[in-house]
């Protein structure tokens, strides 16, 4: 069975807003200078366009469009629509980062914490990089968490005799991101100077169950799409997950520490005119 696509809640999502916010100061931080004075931004996977607005803080007279697939997000993220004080601008369309082919040129294509759930991605790079302006860059970060408990516990479970008929599709484990090495050879060998690295967060999290708090607005998402209003079902898997990640993430006296770590890649398109 396929896995299904997942339906997005975004105030969900917005939990720990910090601590995913976080990550995308710091890869906005290794960009450099781009080409243009008013340079034209893509976001892939820009989810309800909180992070999409830290490209207009960086760049205030940017034109930036966000791109997402789940009308849940694109609803969210339409709220910050319209022109920015720095006289650039923000919109937010419909698209699929797996099927997203640019119709212009950019400045800056950058995708935070998106391009995880698409397989193949490294294969639209050679595209990507084609339309971006000479000296444009290219920067995305992803989780590299994949053998965290955190998703083996959720797969092992999707697994079991009890849930694998119907979470069959959402224990799918495969390994859609690439080691940092990989993305470098990759992007150098199209030409780009890269800059590549990870970093492993030490989240400090509060509240109760809060790896599965987090948890419900990333990971779980296609395990609750699969469930959908069957309360019953959702709530015992909820509940036998929550205790899988207690015993991995025990709680101490000043809260639960919960170890992410993530893959930053910035690839800068020779500045040379094609």
């Amino acid at each position: 069975m396929p896995a299904a696509a997942p339906a997005w809640d975004p105030q969900q999502y917005l939990h720990h807003t910090d601590h995913r916010t976080r990550p995308f100061h710091e890869l906005l931080a290794r960009v450099p200078v781009l080409p243009g004075e008013g340079p034209r931004i893509a976001d892939i996977g820009c989810g309800p366009g909180n992070v999409t607005t830290l490209l207009t803080h960086r760049w205030p007279a940017a034109r930036v469009t966000g791109f997402d697939n789940s009308p849940q997000m694109l609803e969210a993220a339409r709220a910050y629509a319209g022109p920015t004080p720095g006289g650039g601008h923000l919109d937010f369309r419909a698209a699929d980062a797996a099927h997203w082919a640019p119709d212009e040129t950019y400045d800056l294509i950058v995708a935070n914490a998106a391009l995880q759930w698409v397989e193949g991605h490294a294969q639209r790079f050679p595209e990507w990089l084609a339309h971006l302006a000479p000296g444009g860059t290219f920067a995305f970060q992803v989780p590299g968490n994949h053998t965290a408990p955190s998703h083996v516990l959720l797969a092992e479970l999707c697994a079991s005799p009890k849930w694998r008929t119907r979470l069959g599709g959402a224990a799918d484990r495969r390994v859609l991101i690439h080691e940092p090495e990989e993305y470098f050879q990759q992007l150098s060998c199209l030409g780009c100077e890269t800059d590549v690295w990870e970093t492993t967060y030490l989240h400090h999290l509060q509240g109760p169950d809060p790896v599965l708090e987090w948890t419900k607005g990333t990971a779980l998402r296609p395990v609750l799409t699969v469930l959908g209003d069957d309360r019953a079902a959702r709530e015992a898997f909820l509940a036998e997950y929550a205790e899988l990640l207690r015993t991995a993430y025990p709680a101490g006296p000043h809260g639960t520490v919960f170890p992410f770590r993530r893959i930053f890649v910035v690839a800068r398109k020779d500045g040379a005119a094609a």
